[in-house]
């Protein structure tokens, strides 16, 4: 190894680092809000904050690709918590909404949902809370 070759420790590293939050946050999840994954929720929660959503704008608002958001909405139909619908301008595009059973799911879970978060983050100060939060939104 030359003596110019930076130092490099992989727990030092953001992505290393962000994976294990990552991690962290999708144990506490599983545990709080079993029945579907923080994908599925994401899912449900821009469609009861923006009403139907064409999937491919319901995959950009959950910031999720082509291909992950078809998943996601095929397993949410599966489940009957989603319906899908053709597109009134554009038939082969898809609409997809809530069901009841998928509107009442996010709204019984909102809480555990804001609690995740809360439990994500205990480690921390309101301050450093706050701080993480601003600094991570930046890098999005």
């Amino acid at each position: 190894m030359h003596t110019d070759t930076p130092a490099y420790s992989l727990d030092d590293q953001i992505g290393y680092l962000l994976r294990r939050v990552t991690q962290r946050h999708l144990s506490i999840f599983n545990a709080a809000i079993p029945e579907i994954t923080t994908t599925q929720f994401a899912a449900l929660a821009k469609l009861a904050e923006l009403g139907p959503q064409g999937q491919n704008t319901l995959g950009r608002a959950t910031s999720m690709d082509a291909a992950t958001i078809k998943g996601v909405v095929d397993r949410l139909v599966r489940g009957g918590l989603v319906q899908t619908a053709p597109d009134p301008v554009d038939g082969r595009r898809l609409t997809v909404s809530l069901t009841d059973a998928g509107a009442q799911l996010y709204a019984e879970r909102i809480a555990a949902a804001l609690q995740v978060s809360t439990d994500t983050l205990a480690p921390l100060s309101e301050a450093e809370r706050a701080c993480l939060i601003q600094l991570l939104s930046r890098l999005t």
